[in-house]
């Protein structure tokens, strides 16, 4: 734009009145908005690959939805920085960065709808697409000392629409004392660096913890729990190393070091945070768990740009098998 033009514009907004200029300064707040979640999302063309074909020679292609489009020169196709994303196709791009700061601060679905000014449908919408990667980042190593238990919380088919019991308010209470089938088993391991893996179990024993925990335990590592022949079974057939704790007997701690009071603390702040929310659907439990594994990370103080991003990781191409 040109100095004099400028001039004028400015000129024409000192005339404005109050109700234009609170127009004028509400558009504003939005292309602001808007400008930052696209220099969050945006991807410099160096860094990018194809998600189709791998190949990092691309043509700069235009712009669509305010994205820089690139295509390669290699399959032909188009693209851009989220192609292939979990945020791939979804709109109001503008509102992102709010919605992103409500998830940081672990909001309701209703109270982020409200905030973001979308739909409670989109909220919960959004909700799910941008929790797609957290719930698969997870620690795939522990050393050193290693904690492990497990938590339990009840089954919930919160929204089916075919339930196969009455409905509960609240999140209700189980039917049956202690554990039953009524309970979903939520496996956590920490080490004493906190990175932390959990996993949710349909049959806890030792062969389903062989195939799925133990590629991620060193092999020199201590693994400490409670005195459960599950455990004992686990560690003796992977030849681990083992500190055991009989919690009956109220032995918490051995030897100073040997104890699951990290990984139990754990469960209580994951407990203590899920009562927000009035029982999770055990189907959307796993993205639940990453959500609040990367707000721990953080020590509940993940910013909303790092939560963008970490929605923006590039997924498998539909064509490519899921590993």
């Amino acid at each position: 734009m040109k100095k004099s033009k400028f001039l004028s514009l400015v000129e024409t907004i000192t005339k404005l009145s109050i109700s234009d200029y609170l127009r004028l300064k509400e558009s504003l707040k939005k292309i602001d908005e808007q400008q930052l979640v696209q220099l969050t999302l945006e991807t410099p063309k160096k860094e990018l690959v194809c998600p189709r074909c791998s190949c990092n020679n691309l043509w700069r292609w235009g712009h669509r939805n305010n994205l820089q489009r690139y295509k390669c020169k290699g399959c032909h196709k188009t693209f851009n920085s989220l192609t292939q994303t979990p945020l791939s196709r979804l709109r109001k791009k503008s509102k992102w960065m709010e919605y992103a700061l409500c998830l940081t601060q672990g909001v309701s679905v209703r109270k982020a709808a409200r905030r973001c000014q979308v739909s409670s449908n989109t909220a919960f919408l959004w909700r799910h697409h941008f929790l797609i990667n957290s719930k698969k980042i997870k620690a795939s190593l522990l050393s050193g000392i290693v904690e492990a238990d497990e938590t339990y919380f009840l089954r919930s088919e919160k929204g089916s629409r075919n339930m196969s019991r009455a409905p509960r308010k609240r999140g209700g209470k189980a039917s049956k004392r202690g554990l039953s089938s009524q309970q979903v088993c939520v496996f956590v391991s920490r080490d004493r660096s906190r990175n932390t893996f959990d996993l949710i179990f349909n049959k806890f024993n030792a062969q389903s913890l062989k195939k799925s925990f133990a590629p991620v335990l060193s092999k020199d590592a201590l693994f400490c729990s409670d005195g459960s022949g599950v455990y004992k079974k686990f560690v003796r057939e992977n030849q681990i190393r083992h500190g055991a704790l009989n919690i009956s007997s109220n032995i918490r701690v051995r030897k100073k070091i040997v104890h699951i009071q990290n990984v139990n603390s754990y469960h209580s702040r994951l407990k203590k945070w899920m009562i927000r929310f009035n029982g999770v659907s055990t189907k959307y439990l796993d993205s639940y768990l990453g959500w609040f594994r990367a707000l721990d990370e953080f020590n509940m103080n993940i910013v909303a740009s790092t939560m963008l991003m970490r929605s923006k990781i590039i997924t498998p191409y539909r064509n490519t098998p899921l590993t």
